[in-house]
């Protein structure tokens, strides 16, 4: 479990990177990491950035913590982490320092950022949305390297054992809209929804809508003493019975509108439940609805081998772009960096040479002592890359990043449309193989088979 909290850095950038890379807390600064500059250089590099932004806020930089549980999480796993939050966060745009701090009962990160990227020289956007960015690439991480995740935050006010048992399916409010959601989806008209809502075991009352009858409908289920009302207050404003009635009949004029009715996108309807042993009139209409999903998924599909194979195929395309996506992530990161040095080297040269041929040196060195230094940083760095410092040219580098982005962008699309199709693949897969039995032969290619004999 990993929390996390943000907030913004409006001054005194130093102090807080001072604070943060503490030998004491660091290990002697074994769990000092940077990217796109360094601790003892990053207040320079931050400000040469901030000064290139044209936007007029205050904030200088952001300070992310990331504090895990006690005894969960060793100190090199936990700084690695920490490296990958940001990584992932901040897509090698913006310099950053992470250190973990060891001092404390529990181990926790510190991401200290610029608040402006190196590329645009725009300045990050802290809002709700941006942090529950954060929340969620900190909780997929954690997922990867087998921690636990703290519950969702747009859980709060609920109770922790009714959050637990919604997740495990077991609140019976919950099971109700569950119900009352299959049994609109199922029904034609108002009537038949009530049907079978009876047919799942509830006891229903004020279900008309005569002059005189009950404003609520209300559902009892067949383990529960007491009802519950469909009203906006108990199950929710869609459980009304006017919006019950309202959501079959526009269900209706779609289907006229889409006379098409995607049935290989749906799951099997499990009849192995107790209410359709106990309902000859249910497991009818389960039947039928069963045969139409698996008679739909053979026509869009073919046979089970050609199924498995496509699945196969889309697997491949998806994990393969999937890993293009990463190795560009790692080049975009590299290019990123070389272009913010690249820049840095370009803005400072001149106060290189003017020290160079200064009468007074130290006096020169005093006035431009941030340019002079930032400058010698981003010479060492690309000249460590291998960048050659005569042939250099920024809008070519920066033409070149933003060709990866976009190649990234399009590789990204690929990866995600391969899973979409993977998983509704899958669940045709799924359903054909529950339908028709693992030990039954493949009917298409049972023909096909009886067909060749008859050739013979």
């Amino acid at each position: 479990m990993a929390y996390t909290k943000i907030h913004a850095i409006k001054a005194t950038v130093d102090k807080a990177i001072d604070y943060i890379c503490n030998p004491e807390k660091t290990d002697e600064k074994m769990f000092v990491s940077s990217y796109a500059c360094s601790p003892e250089t990053a207040a320079y590099d931050f400000k040469y950035t901030l000064d290139h932004c044209r936007e007029n806020s205050p904030n200088k930089a952001y300070h992310l913590i990331q504090a895990f549980a006690p005894g969960e999480v060793g100190f090199e796993e936990a700084h690695r982490i920490g490296k990958e939050l940001a990584d992932k966060l901040l897509e090698g745009k913006y310099s950053y320092i992470v250190t973990t701090h060891i001092d404390k009962g529990h181990v926790h990160n510190h991401i200290i950022f610029c608040a402006a990227d190196n590329i645009e020289h725009n300045k990050y956007h802290d809002c709700k949305q941006s942090y529950y960015h954060i929340r969620k690439l900190s909780d997929e991480l954690c997922r990867e390297h087998n921690l636990s995740v703290i519950i969702p935050g747009d859980q709060r006010g609920r109770k922790y054992k009714e959050w637990q048992s919604d997740q495990n399916g077991s609140a019976w409010k919950t099971q109700i809209r569950k119900d009352i959601n299959f049994c609109i989806k199922s029904a034609s008209t108002y009537e038949e929804f009530l049907l079978l809502m009876r047919a799942k075991g509830y006891e229903i009352k004020g279900e008309t809508f005569e002059e005189g009858a009950a404003k609520y409908i209300s559902f009892r289920p067949l383990d529960k003493e007491r009802f519950v009302r469909g009203s906006a207050k108990s199950l929710g404003k869609e459980y009304t019975k006017e919006r019950i009635r309202e959501r079959i009949e526009r269900k209706r004029e779609r289907k006229a509108v889409i006379p098409k009715r995607d049935y290989s996108a749906r799951r099997l309807i499990d009849t192995s439940d107790e209410k359709f042993k106990s309902s000859p009139g249910l497991q009818r209409w389960a039947a039928i609805e069963n045969l139409k999903i698996a008679a739909q998924s053979y026509n869009e599909v073919g046979s089970l081998a050609e199924l498995e194979h496509k699945i196969a195929v889309k697997t491949e395309a998806g994990k393969s772009a999937k890993q293009s996506v990463v190795e560009l992530e790692h080049r975009i990161k590299d290019l990123a960096e070389i272009i913010k040095y690249a820049q840095q080297y370009k803005d400072n040269r001149s106060y290189h040479i003017g020290y160079k041929k200064a009468k007074n040196p130290d006096a020169y060195f005093r006035r431009y002592e941030s340019q002079i230094i930032l400058y010698g940083g981003a010479r060492h760095m690309l000249e460590q890359a291998g960048i050659n410092l005569k042939g250099l040219n920024v809008d070519k580098l920066k033409a070149e990043y933003q060709e990866l982005m976009k190649q990234k962008s399009e590789l990204t699309s690929t990866y995600k449309k391969c899973e979409k199709e993977v998983q509704s693949l899958n669940r045709k897969l799924e359903n054909l193989n529950q339908y028709l039995g693992q030990t039954q032969p493949d009917p298409v290619q049972a023909q096909q088979t009886k067909n060749r004999n008859h050739s013979l």
